[in-house]
């Protein structure tokens, strides 16, 4: 079981910028696809971002693509999200998440989840 915890969350103004960072624990996560969903208020959880297991990959929700980028440091065990261009639509809790089959490019089926980050971008 991998345990992930984020930080980095707060309040900024649009067109500010945040950097979420993942600390993930277990053996098995330097195999694992990594990344972000975010759910706002009276919305479902949507996917935001993903790196691949070698960090050779990445994909982007069409709604951040060109504003947000995402990486990973398997030494560190840490998956970052550098968040520009900042939009009051972006606020939301982020999560990160892990998926469950190793060697993985992307989300097939996520197997853990973090406790989530609070990011509020004001107008």
């Amino acid at each position: 079981q991998v345990q992930l915890v984020e930080s980095g969350g707060g309040v900024v103004q649009a067109g500010g910028a945040l950097r979420l960072s993942c600390t993930a624990s277990g053996r098995t996560f330097s195999n694992k696809a990594m990344g972000w969903f975010r759910q706002a208020p009276g919305k479902e959880r949507e996917f935001v971002a993903v790196i691949s297991w070698s960090g050779r990959s990445t994909y982007y929700a069409d709604s951040v693509k060109g504003r947000f980028s995402i990486s990973r440091d398997i030494a560190k065990n840490t998956v970052s999200l550098q968040m520009n261009s900042l939009r009051p639509e972006d606020t939301a809790v982020y999560y990160c998440a892990a998926d469950t089959t190793p060697y993985s490019t992307r989300f097939g089926v996520v197997g853990s989840w973090g406790q989530g980050t609070q990011v509020t971008v004001s107008s």
